[in-house]
């Protein structure tokens, strides 16, 4: 069982510069996530009521005084120290979607009618911001889903290049994405947006390293490529179910339901000292509520929030397993036992950050680098599944 991977060739059919950019991409998807993470955690998603703006500005007010007379300030009193974490976040986030159309607009040249169908689009999405800004909703929602039409239809069409087709998705995603920001702001941070938001991040993060490794072309062949794909695809669905469930946690206010900032056993690995502490899984796990309530602090109550925990951690130890599974095969196959040292050690530092967050009662620093974690194994799982090739 060998591997090989060969100096990148430049295959015909990418784009010259196409994997440059798309490096530079995933890059900044990785600040815009684990950033985005520091925003929320910090209590700053809320920091800017109005959308793109903030309190009208397109950076952010400096001063209470400058948007006493703004609409906005009505929704929530202006907070400096926050208000330029959610606005910078959208500008990172605004600077990434445009990269991605740059990727989308590349991978298209060489497609019949491939641009007109990316710059129709973008046009579509880019006239529906300021229709939004003038309160004309159903009309800004018509040219966006007409513009996410678009792009999806450019994706499922079966001539082109699997770079063209998947710019075309990773754009639509980025989009979308968009619009999960504006309703996290406009729906006062409703649990089910901000898990949504958290997913379309990491998707929109997996989408790029994907196409910024097959644009760079330096696979991996093994003779048993395909079992190992197999449990690397276990340990991602795994990993991606762990962390919609940390989403959920983050988004309901759960991570410290089970007791916090002690060393002995009752927060961890019992919960308010408990082996089997009281739990209302039902509502816990309740998707849509409604809108109009502000979910900041959450709205559950303690068995609830238990309940959110507790199946968190269950499925860590799944999660765990699984990862440390795919380790193991690395490990064993030459030529990947550093990507398996990798994987492994991002594994039990994950875990350990998990149970600080509970120990030390989720200081940010912790909580950050615990969310960088799961972006940093999801990197690792879609590198390998992206370089993976069998002996022809």
């Amino acid at each position: 069982m060998t591997a090989t991977q060969p100096a990148r060739t430049g295959p015909r059919s990418v784009p010259r510069h196409f994997h440059r950019i798309a490096w530079l991409a995933v890059g900044l998807a990785l600040c815009v996530i684990v950033f985005g993470a520091f925003v929320r955690l910090s209590n700053a998603g809320l920091s800017c009521p109005d959308w793109p703006t903030c309190y009208g500005r397109a950076a952010w007010p400096q001063a209470a005084h400058q948007v006493a007379d703004h609409a906005a300030s009505a929704i929530r009193p202006f907070e400096t120290h926050k208000a330029w974490r959610e606005q910078l976040h959208r500008h990172l986030a605004a600077a990434l979607g445009v990269l991605v159309l740059v990727l989308a607009l590349l991978a298209a040249r060489r497609q019949p009618r491939g641009i007109a169908r990316i710059v129709l689009a973008a046009a579509l999405v880019a006239l529906a911001i300021p229709l939004y800004m003038q309160g004309q909703h159903v009309a800004a929602s018509a040219l966006a889903i007409l513009g996410e039409a678009i792009l999806l239809s450019a994706a499922l069409r079966r001539i082109g290049s699997d770079l063209a087709r998947t710019s075309a998705i990773t754009l639509a995603v980025i989009i979308f994405q968009a619009l999960l920001g504006m309703w996290t702001v406009t729906w006062l941070l409703k649990p089910l947006v901000v898990m949504g938001h958290l997913l379309g991040g990491l998707l929109t993060l997996s989408l790029l390293v994907w196409m910024a490794w097959r644009a760079t072309d330096r696979p991996i062949v093994l003779a048993d490529a395909q079992a190992l794909r197999r449990v690397l695809w276990v340990a991602l669905a795994a990993l991606g179910v762990q962390v919609a469930l940390g989403g959920w946690v983050s988004a309901n206010y759960a991570a410290l339901s089970c007791g916090a900032g002690s060393w002995s056993a009752d927060n961890f690995p019992k919960c308010v000292g408990l082996w089997v502490p009281p739990t209302d899984f039902a509502e816990g796990f309740v998707l849509w509520r409604g809108i109009g309530v502000d979910y900041e602090g959450g709205v559950l109550d303690g068995a609830a929030r238990i309940a959110i925990q507790l199946a968190h951690r269950m499925m860590a130890v799944v999660a765990a397993a699984a990862l440390l599974w795919a380790a193991v095969r690395a490990l064993r196959t030459p030529g990947l036992r550093g990507w398996g040292s990798t994987l492994a050690a991002l594994t039990v530092a994950q875990v350990s950050l998990g149970i600080l967050n509970v120990k030390l009662a989720l200081p940010l620093s912790v909580a950050v680098m615990h969310n960088a974690g799961a972006v940093l194994l999801l990197f690792v799982l879609v590198s390998l599944l992206a370089r993976l090739r069998a002996v022809d």
